[in-house]
């Protein structure tokens, strides 16, 4: 199969849709590989390793769309992009469909796309094998986010996380308890903070409470918990998923005002929706903005910003899918696979996810 690499458009987008490792182990079976040139530049990986690996290099986006039967993404293609889409392709991407322009849909649907979302491929166990590395470390960078934004310079309060003798530590909610709640849990309480983990299911709670030896205060998501521990948290977490579904709010407008002044709400969530009513996406280089003099920090993208690391995380788990997808065609690969089969999004002009199918039905 011809695969194609573009350099990634959306914005302070820095992870890259192949590294030269994968390339390697698809030529190696006999694929066709076109990188962008400087496609991999900032994730650390130069045209030549690359070309070593096996891989074509060429010279503008239009060319890697025109060549392949098969795009790898990171984000999915923005606006321009999308006329760049030749009718059939398969494009693997971080879609995120549910809050994305209803013209991105539009789009997929009339150039009949098979679009397949990393973030809802998912396993008979419930994991998403190739969402989870990427969520392992948007929870394990949170307190080096907060860290940041609780600076006096960032417009925070100016507190250390963990306190010192005589000065307690700061208090963390963490909205969910999914594999960036963990994480960021397990961050949290290495700096030192108190946290408390609020979700809505008790036997996740219990896992949370075994597995970190009652270290984090648990409890159960309702709205009037949630309230109670908005108003002296300085630092809110938002973690709560529903592959391919727009995040739950969590956290209404009014329950922002009753917040301590300077407090700091990360919501990983912001690529779903976010599960906070007063986040909207920001970017790497605008990271946070205040509203009712809240802090807010939305980057969608987080872990670009480690864009080696995270290329490499992702990767890990994309590689059976697309390999499974280069070496058998649409068709036999979903066939076969029901984590893949779960992954497509749009297929030969239909919306095939279903609750994308309810969304679009709705609007």
């Amino acid at each position: 199969m011809d695969i194609g690499i573009p350099v990634e458009q959306s914005p302070y987008e820095y992870r890259v849709g192949m590294t030269p490792q994968g390339v390697k182990l698809l030529t190696q079976v006999g694929h066709r590989l076109y990188i962008e040139r400087g496609a991999g530049l900032n994730a650390g990986f130069q045209d030549s390793d690359f070309e070593r690996a096996g891989a074509t290099i060429v010279y503008n986006g239009a060319e890697v769309y025109g060549r392949a039967n098969m795009i790898a993404k990171v984000g999915a293609p923005t606006i321009p992009e999308l006329q760049l889409l030749q009718e059939g392709q398969i494009v693997l991407a971080f879609w995120h469909l549910a809050a994305q322009p209803r013209e991105v849909m539009l789009a997929l649907l009339e150039k009949k796309i098979t679009a397949i979302a990393y973030e809802t491929i998912q396993r008979d166990d419930g994991l998403l094998p190739v969402l989870h590395p990427l969520s392992e470390i948007a929870g394990r960078m949170a307190p080096q986010i907060a860290a940041r934004w609780l600076q006096t310079d960032g417009g925070g309060p100016g507190l250390l996380i963990g306190g010192l003798a005589g000065i307690p530590p700061i208090d963390v909610l963490i909205l969910g308890a999914g594999t960036v709640g963990i994480n960021a849990t397990k961050a949290f309480l290495g700096a030192g903070a108190r946290v408390f983990m609020l979700d809505r299911t008790l036997s996740n709670l219990q896992v949370i409470e075994e597995r970190f030896n009652g270290q984090v205060v648990t409890m159960v998501s309702y709205d009037f918990n949630i309230a109670r521990v908005l108003k002296f948290a300085h630092v809110v977490v938002c973690a709560a998923l529903v592959p391919g579904e727009r995040s739950p709010i969590l956290i209404t407008h009014e329950m922002l005002k009753a917040m301590r002044p300077q407090s700091l709400i990360i919501d990983i969530a912001i690529d779903q929706g976010g599960c906070a009513e007063t986040s909207r996406p920001t970017t790497h280089a605008n990271p946070v903005y205040v509203e009712d003099n809240v802090l807010h920090y939305c980057v969608p993208n987080i872990s670009s910003v480690v864009a080696r690391t995270a290329s490499h995380a992702y990767l890990n788990g994309m590689w059976p899918y697309g390999l499974a997808l280069a070496t058998h065609g649409v068709e036999a690969a979903m066939s076969s696979n029901a984590a893949l089969r779960r992954g497509v999004v749009a297929h030969q002009g239909q919306i095939v996810h279903d609750s994308l199918v309810t969304l679009y039905r709705g609007s």
